[in-house]
């Protein structure tokens, strides 16, 4: 029986290979393409990394990466290069920012299709892609203008050069795997070389190969081609910027990131428990099913690899005193194998498809939620940013998501098609759920007044600062370099409304749910 058949349902048979392909081909599109234009860059990320491409191309400096005019020591260099190469091509707007990270996540799932396609079949192949690509926190982290989408594929990559020099030797994969450490040392930095260099120096040892990983690890084209990709830029930026790069990046955004929280990112032991619960949807549930009879799995080369891989990322970062919901990510490509592996492996229907049904019909109670919410928050901002919080849910919102939910539902009692079909066809609605109605209405909750602010800002002649607000996006729809600080008389600031109180005299120039362009004119 196919891998991929409902034991109540007909089996798969090559014809249903094509309609697999379909599928992957839309779950690419649907995950990280569709609508990438049609919502506002979120802060803090996303305008960040945005605004730091804007001003290198704005000062013609490809070499260090600024934002509100001081240096930005937190990632290397290589997702500011595609960003700008992308934006010199299509111009600077959010569809040009995001299509980088969007090519890469599209990358990583072709490059976990061709791997499970050589080590085991085709069809699981197709499966891990789709799993990948309709996956509530891929789909999501995927399409955003981060550096975690390529990240996540030259990790990806290195980890799977690992495996194929494991089970079938030559130097080929050494050097692959070297290379796709490089570009990920230049994307993100150390951790693109730590997880595959630990988890590999495991496996080999614990299959008694340790010899052979030494050979590898210390192959001398592997290292000239890592540092040939690594070194030139690492030594210029610390040649003209001297070590602020390198104490800020490694000791801070690295070192200092796994000792101590930073921006109150922290979290219990098993934060990342729970949030491996929601990201995973809408597969929750096959993800549970992967992780029974663990002790078979680790018989079995590739399962135990897989499993080892993602295991070591989970203990990492749950033991980093920083935590964020995106780190587990560096670990999750393995799941997707050993869930299309074991997707049969759930036979109770109502369990495969209660956590699409829980996820939909959450969403289609979201607006209601957030009434509720909205009569206990005291932060007068946040209170602003949800006065019209209606209007960014309406109809096609609940019609939408109301008829999902049924369907995730219907699911659990048809029996016509295959199980796993089922679910694809509902990673498939979730995705354009989430790119075409979710990521809107939260990126018009958030962020359309500093998006409005900065367009109203464009055309003034006057200086702008920001005051009292951190939202780098501003600075690129208003297309200029804006400091973070007080006003001086006679400047326009974007601010809060509650710091107009501050102020002796002013002049409002835009306002729009608590976010106001105001010029000063005393104190």
């Amino acid at each position: 029986m196919s891998r991929f058949a409902d034991p109540l349902s007909p089996d798969l048979d090559q014809l249903s290979l094509r309609w697999l392909w379909v599928l992957f081909l839309a779950a690419l599109f649907t995950g990280f393409f569709y609508n990438l234009h049609g919502f506002a860059l979120f802060d803090l990320d996303e305008g960040a990394f945005s605004e730091a491409t804007r001003n290198m191309l704005e000062r013609g400096d490809f070499l260090a990466t600024y934002l509100f005019g001081e240096p930005r020591y937190d990632k290397p260099i290589l997702i500011y290069w595609l960003q700008a190469l992308s934006v010199s091509a299509l111009g600077l707007n959010e569809f040009a920012l995001r299509l980088p990270s969007a090519l890469a996540s599209a990358g990583w799932m072709l490059l976990i299709w061709a791997f499970t396609r050589r080590v085991l079949d085709h069809p699981t192949a197709l499966a891990a892609g789709i799993i990948g690509a309709t996956t509530i926190g891929i789909v999501i982290v995927g399409r955003g203008a981060i550096a975690d989408a390529a990240l996540n594929l030259f990790i990806a990559g290195a980890m799977f050069a690992i495996f194929l020099h494991f089970r079938e030797g030559g130097n080929r994969w050494v050097y692959l795997a070297f290379v796709c450490m490089g570009l990920g040392f230049l994307t993100k930095g150390p951790v693109a070389v730590v997880i595959p260099l630990a988890v590999s120096l495991i496996f080999y040892v614990l299959k008694g190969r340790w010899r052979d990983w030494l050979r590898a690890a210390f192959n001398p084209l592997g290292i000239v081609l890592f540092l040939l990709l690594v070194l030139p830029w690492y030594l210029a930026i610390t040649w003209r910027e001297g070590p602020g790069f390198l104490l800020g990046f490694f000791l801070e955004h690295n070192l200092q990131r796994f000792l101590e929280p930073m921006e109150s990112h922290s979290g219990p032991l098993y934060y990342y428990l729970p949030v491996l619960l929601v990201v995973m949807l809408p597969y929750t549930t096959v993800m549970l099913r992967s992780f029974v009879e663990l002790k078979d799995r680790f018989r079995d080369d590739l399962q135990g690899y897989l499993l080892l891989w993602f295991l070591f990322v989970l203990a990492l970062f749950s033991l980093a005193s920083t935590k964020l919901p995106h780190y587990i990510f560096y670990g999750i490509t393995p799941l997707f194998i050993l869930m299309a592996m074991h997707l049969d492996a759930v036979r109770s229907r109502f369990l495969l498809f209660l956590p699409p049904a829980l996820l939909f019909g959450a969403l289609l109670a979201l607006p209601e939620l957030v009434g509720l919410i909205k009569p206990h928050v005291d932060d007068d901002f946040i209170l602003a940013l949800l006065s019209d919080y209606q209007q960014h849910f309406g109809p096609l919102w609940h019609a939408f998501f109301a008829i999902a939910t049924v369907a995730a539902v219907f699911f659990m009692f048809d029996r016509r098609m295959a199980r796993a079909w089922r679910i694809f066809l509902l990673g498939l609605v979730m995705n354009v759920g989430v790119a075409g109605l979710l990521l809107p209405a939260a990126a018009g909750l958030q962020q359309a007044p500093i998006k409005e602010a900065g367009l109203a800002a464009r055309d003034l002649p006057d200086t702008v600062v920001m005051w009292r607000l951190h939202n780098p996006s501003f600075n690129i729809y208003a297309q200029r370099s804006v400091e973070r600080r007080e006003p001086e008389v006679g400047e326009v600031a974007v601010t809060k409304q509650d710091s107009l109180e501050r102020l002796e005299d002013y002049e409002i120039l835009f306002s729009q749910r608590g976010v106001v362009l105001v010029r000063v004119l005393a104190w």
